[in-house]
């Protein structure tokens, strides 16, 4: 690519990618933007739902759609670090030890299930995460260019699911709530799985590869380059800094939320083709950037408050600047 600015190239690039996604993953559209956001944030990204509502096949499909080496993780109580890791490891024939990487050196780990694995192998991926790369043995091992967590996980009042500690739920640079379709919807993804034979699941063999690894780099050089005043600034961290002040909020946001604000504000201004963020975008991404980082007072609990009313609740009361 040129060094011209060219925000109209990198959103239909990322168009390409959501018509792949769409034609196994049926509407959800504003989640589907979401996941395209965090993607040119270059953040990680969580997918909440009860079983059953795709969030295996919307990652799987976000995988496949920009190319590159992904794989597969399925989360359970008996997962050990090392299983996604890897280790170290005694070679008798030649008589060494050697290194065998695990599943995490690929370019989008899909950590399916994620919250059913114990805190202590939800922590193997804490370095990965924030560092891009895997110590082992006192090796330091860089990650794939790029290098993303695409995770799922049910509520974790789900019998046999454990909560995401809370330095693991900040390193997600989104979390997206998958909720039930509506009726047309189900009904299209009813016909859809029925007409593929033998009527089990949607298969991912209709989308295909709309970017390559370059083309994918492309595009977020180009959200890096959306321009962002210092008043949208100041009005994230506003923002962000009121979940601290909140008496309904027991744990506020930290720093990195100011951060994805910012970095998903650039994502969203580019996907609308443009070359610079509007107060409209951070008021578009607080819920999805900021609900896994707040821990809600005990009163909130009582009163059946939830993490989302109460963001949308702090937006509403904090000024934002003008366009």
């Amino acid at each position: 690519m040129t060094e011209t600015f060219a925000p109209d190239w990198a959103a239909q690039a990322l168009e390409k990618v959501r018509l792949e996604i769409a034609k196994v993953f049926v509407g959800q559209n504003d989640l589907v933007e979401h996941a395209l956001i965090a993607l040119l944030a270059g953040g990680h990204l969580l997918v909440e739902g009860v079983p059953g509502l795709g969030k295996t096949l919307l990652v799987r499909a976000l995988a496949k759609a920009i190319g590159g080496d992904s794989k597969r993780v399925q989360f359970t109580p008996d997962l050990m670090p090392s299983d996604i890791t890897g280790n170290i490891m005694f070679e008798a024939q030649a008589g060494k030890f050697i290194t065998r990487k695990g599943p995490v050196f690929a370019n989008i780990l899909i950590a399916d299930e994620i919250n059913r694995a114990p805190a202590k192998t939800q922590a193997a991926l804490f370095e990965a995460m924030q560092e891009f790369q895997v110590s082992l043995d006192g090796t330091n091992h860089p990650l794939p260019k790029p290098f993303m967590v695409l995770a799922t996980q049910n509520p974790f009042e789900h019998e046999g699911t454990y909560p995401l500690p809370d330095a693991q739920k900040d390193r997600f640079l989104m979390k997206l709530l998958i909720g039930y379709p509506d009726v047309e919807e189900e009904k299209e993804m009813v016909g859809r799985v029925l007409s593929g034979g033998t009527g089990a699941e949607l298969s991912l063999e209709g989308v295909g590869q709309a970017l390559s690894l370059d083309e994918f780099a492309d595009a977020r050089n180009e959200a890096s380059r959306v321009r962002v005043d210092s008043a949208l600034i100041d009005y994230a961290v506003r923002l962000v800094t009121a979940t601290r002040n909140s008496p309904a909020i027991e744990i506020g946001a930290g720093p990195r939320a100011s951060l994805a604000l910012i970095r998903c504000a650039r994502g969203r201004a580019l996907l609308q083709r443009r070359g610079f963020a509007i107060p409209d975008d951070i008021k578009a991404l607080a819920v999805p950037v900021l609900v896994h980082r707040i821990t809600l007072s005990a009163e909130s609990d009582m009163e059946g408050l939830d993490e989302i009313r109460i963001v949308q609740t702090i937006v509403s009361k904090t000024e934002a600047p003008r366009s």
